[in-house]
């Protein structure tokens, strides 16, 4: 990965697309073993700058806009103030809520503007996403009205008020200077964003409320600043344990390997090519890479929160802050695409501040809530959607679910026939950016853009989705080449400014809100999308939509089927169970083999034993 110059494929671009697509997919892969997706290190450090600006920008808003605190100069007094923690968790949401955090910049595929975000959500007729049109009212549409950039500007100045706004007087909190942040002015925080997440999905999931809403509702309601704490730490620890859990299964494995070789500080070969069984043959996670899973990532996950939780012991409680503060770095380091950076600087700080600042052995142990009864309120904030989400993943968005780099995602894959059909989405559509081949094309050319664009999808090919994807892409496409197939998150990001892998974002109505305006003809736009795993099943339930005629058909395929192929596919698609197919419908692509359905599951399941064990 050179600094000012990226890494491209061993090919000559203007060659590139004389090759079949699943060689193309192969190729792409194996370069990703070695160079991830191959952006300059500059790109990196446009992200490092942003980090900088937001621990120092916070860090100054909070010393001179808190009297009470004592100034920059006596930062030292600031230690045990709840206020801090309040003030950086509001500016932490503005610059979510904005777009300047996740989803931002190049490594989120934006270019030019580098930012969806506040440009997209403060503009009419861009796409809005109810999330239950049908059910609660006011909320049908699909653009955005001056009622909604009106919700969205009062938001921002709520917070902006919570910022600079200097800390109350509180019983909750006797004798401290600095106080709290209002409780009003809290608790107007919460109604708006629920309204404008009733109204639009994408600007609730966008401010992380999963994250963070729950805690400021309990710090404008509690009366207490002990219980505050509780509250403030049981929410970290059902975050951490929620994605420990949706790391159980086979999905987790597959997501190591491509993030760490996407690591700019990461450069040996040798040892990006021991995540993989067989490098370049078999593309499939090593037992390498399952330890880092699994011991570095759903251990820590798992155990060191409740030792931080439940811990009396200060040499204990600091060895596990420790410990976390080292998960939360690594996986900043990394720089995964949708780049949360911030969320996790955050959860470093607040780690520290909560843990360190407020410890069980002086009042803050989970003994010490005022009163047992309230722990029944918090933990339903806290557990009812991880739990929900597990169960019924359709019902919940994998963030609220507490899914965080689990890999088990709902997840799509678009197709456009034709470079005129794509070009659809900047004709008719009322958005900020360009499609990403077109801010690429502008800066590389279309032949390099190209390439950039199917990494993408070379990417999501060795997770376990995108294999089921690509197959149900070759059953339903006449030919894959014909079309231009992109990795539905970056689709996603130009037409509601945001995105962070949540398929939900571009279900089947955000499919028919781009139908409405793009009046695509059928076959000319294909969308192929998979919900994520339930946690008590072994399948995964699939749609294929074409954007003029609906949904055509949905089914089922085994995980275990997934997650044994190579990304490229060489055995062809793997099995669906096909549970439904619109009439008059049929699939274009290459034909199933015909093999006994029995006979086949068996060897399959017979290999899959085989490797797992």
């Amino acid at each position: 990965m050179g600094f000012t110059t990226a890494d491209m494929p061993p090919i000559d671009p203007a060659d590139y697309e004389s090759m079949p697509f699943m060689e193309r997919m192969r190729m792409l892969a194996t370069h990703w073993v070695d160079y991830g997706f191959g952006s300059p290190k500059t790109n990196h450090m446009l992200y490092v700058y942003k980090l900088l600006f937001y621990v120092v920008g916070g860090t100054l808003i909070v010393g001179l806009t808190t009297p009470g605190l004592g100034g920059l100069t006596n930062m030292g007094a600031w230690w045990g103030e709840p206020i801090v923690y309040q003030k950086l968790m509001v500016w932490t949401i503005l610059f979510e809520i904005l777009g300047l955090a996740s989803s931002s910049g190049p490594l989120a595929f934006k270019f030019k503007p580098l930012i969806g975000g506040v440009l997209y959500w403060s503009r009419r007729h861009t796409l809005r996403v109810p999330p239950w049109p049908s059910k609660v009212p006011l909320t049908q549409g699909d653009h955005r009205t001056v009622v909604d950039v009106t919700l969205y500007v009062a938001i921002l100045g709520v917070l902006g008020f919570l910022l600079v706004t200097p800390g109350v007087e509180s019983s909750a909190l006797p004798g401290s200077d600095a106080g709290l942040l209002p409780a009003w002015a809290l608790l107007t925080y919460v109604a708006l964003i629920i309204v404008m997440g009733l109204r639009d999905k994408v600007v609730f999931l966008a401010a992380r409320s999963e994250q963070y809403l729950a805690v400021i509702f309990f710090f404008g309601v509690l009366t207490h600043h002990v219980d505050m704490i509780l509250a403030a730490k049981i929410a970290m620890v059902t975050i951490w344990m929620g994605a420990g859990v949706s790391k159980f299964g086979h999905h987790f494995t597959n997501v190591v390997p491509p993030m760490m070789s996407n690591t700019p500080w990461l450069t040996s070969r040798r040892f990006k090519r021991s995540l993989y069984r067989h490098y370049p043959d078999d593309l499939r996670p090593s037992k390498v890479a399952w330890g880092f899973a699994h011991i570095g990532g759903t251990v820590v996950e798992l155990a060191l929160p409740l030792v931080l939780l439940f811990s009396t012991h200060p040499a204990v409680t600091w060895l596990a802050i420790i410990g976390m503060i080292v998960f939360h770095v690594f996986i900043t380091s990394t720089f995964p695409l949708a780049v949360p950076l911030e969320w996790n600087v955050f959860f470093i700080f607040a780690t520290v501040w909560l843990f360190g600042g407020f410890p069980a052995w002086d009042g803050y142990g989970v003994g010490d809530i005022s009163a047992a009864w309230l722990y029944v309120p918090i933990l339903a904030a806290f557990l009812t959607f991880p739990i929900l989400g597990n169960l019924r993943p359709d019902l919940v968005s994998f963030l609220p679910s507490m899914r965080q780099y689990a890999g088990n995602w709902a997840s799509a894959t678009w197709a456009f026939r034709g470079d005129e059909a794509e070009a659809k989405l900047n004709q008719h559509l009322v958005k900020y950016n360009l499609n990403q081949v077109d801010q690429l094309s502008g800066a590389f050319g279309k032949d390099i853009a190209e390439i950039f664009m199917q990494k993408a999808m070379a990417w999501r090919t060795m997770h376990s989705q995108g294999r089921g994807l690509m197959s149900l892409m070759m059953r339903h496409l006449d030919k894959l080449e014909n079309y231009r197939i992109r990795e539905a998150e970056f689709v996603c990001t130009t037409l509601v400014g945001w995105q962070f892998g949540d398929g939900h974002l571009h279900n089947e109505a955000t499919i028919e809100a781009v139908q409405r305006r793009c009046r695509f003809e059928p076959g000319e736009c294909m969308v192929v999308w998979v919900e994520s795993q339930p946690i008590h099943k072994t399948t995964q339930e699939y749609k294929v939509i074409d954007a003029a005629l609906g949904v055509v058909e949905r089914g089922t395929w085994r995980v275990t089927d997934a997650v044994s192929e190579q990304p490229w596919l060489p055995n062809g698609p793997i099995p669906h169970q096909v549970a439904w197919r619109r009439a008059g419908y049929e699939p274009r692509g290459m034909a199933t083999p015909h093999v006994d359905a029995t006979v086949e599951q068996d060897r399959r399941d017979a290999q899959v034993e085989g490797e797992l064990a």
